[in-house]
């Protein structure tokens, strides 16, 4: 009998999605793509929505292109919901982050649940568009007041395929509404902010059983049955950091996309007044551990530019930004103010001379002031992390698709003044095709998970260059605004 089994990763990203073929067996990991295909949002009169039936079908495509497999997992984003009716439908499509619909939410929640409080009892740093203040966004909806389930993005594909309805742990971790010291729901919070627990679905945690694919999916996707579907880390970042390379030592890594999520492994969340001022944030991973990190703009400024340059090569573009000199100009890459999608080249601008600093003139200025910026967003996070915590670190693992960016991969290593190791990219595709073998017993713990993608990937070392007194200096000037 073959110990070699294949596993089909799902994994949607903000921009994106993929169904991935894993191949496992006890000494070996190959990930191909069976099918990759757009997530465009629409923006229609009520909002920005996603086009969560688009997904869908490319997630049937993707199954029809990935061949016999033993089990099939999905991860995606965080925060974002669907919600259903009595009958299981599906109440309109689901809205998407970035719409403007949790404008001014904060404050009404934290009228009722002061901001010290709300972190201490769920360690999740603000942002605007956290599950809860999009619950509490819509607590007056039509569409909240038919709904009979909520089921984030990843369990409502999942529901899709198999008729079965959950909640996994790693991406309900994202709504503000889970306890991380207990990981499960923060009853009393939800009561104090009249959120509705029962809306969700029972939780799962990664490993367990979801269901099998419906006849209806197996026909269309002409697999033959029966196909289990497996909870992996649904939040793409659990799937991610499952998927770092770390081999014994004490590293911090960066997940790199849209977004750059920055931190460290811990074994118990931090809940201090500090650590929130600071905004980290406190999600739960495999195992029982804890993702302590920072959620930074990312890749998505690049992209916004991108776009507005009527997509150029990047390779050519990252070639003539690596000859602009360091450190010219900066910007604050997680400032809010760069959230909504249009004009990132003039908004980057405009923050650049507000801030007295030299105005990037060209699409390779700008492109630099991003990735030196980005740069100097992970040296902050990584360094606040470890006071934080309490753990100091030897290495920096970046993971995703900013792998591909060398020259961003270097100036980490530069600005955190730390080795970096760079790989594997598609690391989200692989903690989930891992968390489905380990279901299966293909695998053994998260610590032989990481020395199989050790032994079987290919990873870039990036050696600091120089000291770090110019990042600190240019930290310092940032700060002075």
């Amino acid at each position: 009998m073959s110990t070699v089994k294949s596993y089909a990763a799902v994994d949607l990203g903000a921009s994106s999605g993929r169904v991935m073929v894993g191949r496992v067996g006890p000494d070996s990991l190959e990930l191909t793509e069976a099918h990759r295909f757009p997530n465009r949002p629409v923006r229609v009169p009520e909002g920005l929505r996603w086009d969560v039936l688009g997904l869908y079908a490319g997630v049937l495509d993707g199954l029809k292109g990935a061949g016999a497999v033993d089990s099939v997992g999905i991860d995606s984003w965080a925060v974002d919901y669907g919600l259903l009716d009595a009958d299981g439908a599906l109440l309109g499509n689901p809205v998407h982050y970035r719409d403007s619909r949790t404008d001014g939410i904060a404050e009404k929640v934290w009228a009722a649940v002061p901001a010290e409080e709300l972190y201490a009892a769920t360690g999740l740093q603000y942002a605007p568009f956290n599950t809860l203040y999009q619950l509490t966004a819509a607590r007056d909806s039509g569409q909240i007041m038919q709904a009979e389930r909520l089921l984030m993005i990843p369990d409502l594909l999942t529901y899709w395929l198999t008729g079965e309805q959950g909640t996994e742990l790693t991406n309900a971790s994202t709504t503000q509404l889970i306890d991380p010291r207990t990981r499960d729901w923060a009853h009393g919070l939800a009561e104090r902010l009249g959120i509705d627990l029962s809306l969700f679905a029972p939780l799962r945690r990664p490993g367990d059983a979801a269901g099998v694919l419906r006849p209806e999916v197996l026909e269309e996707t002409g697999l033959a049955g029966p196909v289990p579907v497996t909870a992996v880390g649904s939040h793409d970042t659990a799937s991610a950091v499952a998927a770092v390379p770390a081999n014994g030592e004490r590293f911090a890594y960066i997940c790199t996309g849209t977004w750059s999520l920055a931190g460290l492994e811990l074994d118990a969340p931090v809940l201090t007044e500090e650590s929130r001022a600071a905004n980290f944030t406190n999600e739960l991973g495999l195992d029982g551990t804890v993702r302590y990190l920072r959620n930074i703009m990312g890749l998505w400024l690049l992209q916004e530019c991108l776009r507005a340059w009527g997509q150029p090569d990047l390779g050519a573009l990252l070639l003539d930004a690596g000859r602009v000199p360091a450190l010219r100009s900066v910007v604050d890459a997680g400032d809010a103010a760069f959230l909504a999608p249009g004009r990132m080249p003039e908004r980057i601008a405009e923050a650049c001379r507000a801030s007295g600093q030299p105005v990037p003139a060209t699409p390779a200025e700008t492109t630099r002031c991003i990735l030196d910026s980005l740069a100097l967003a992970h040296r902050r996070a990584v360094t606040d992390a470890q006071r934080l915590a309490e753990q100091s670190v030897d290495v920096v693992h970046i993971v995703g698709g900013g792998t591909r960016n060398a020259l961003l991969c270097q100036l980490t290593a530069d600005a955190c003044g730390l080795p970096v190791v760079s790989g594997p990219t598609e690391a989200a595709a692989l903690g989930n095709v891992l968390v489905q073998a380990r279901a299966h017993g293909l695998v053994g713990d998260l610590a032989g998970m990481r020395r199989l993608l050790t032994r079987t990937q290919l990873l870039t070392r990036y050696e600091p260059r120089g000291g770090t007194q110019r990042w600190q200096a240019a930290q310092a000037r940032l700060a002075r605004g």
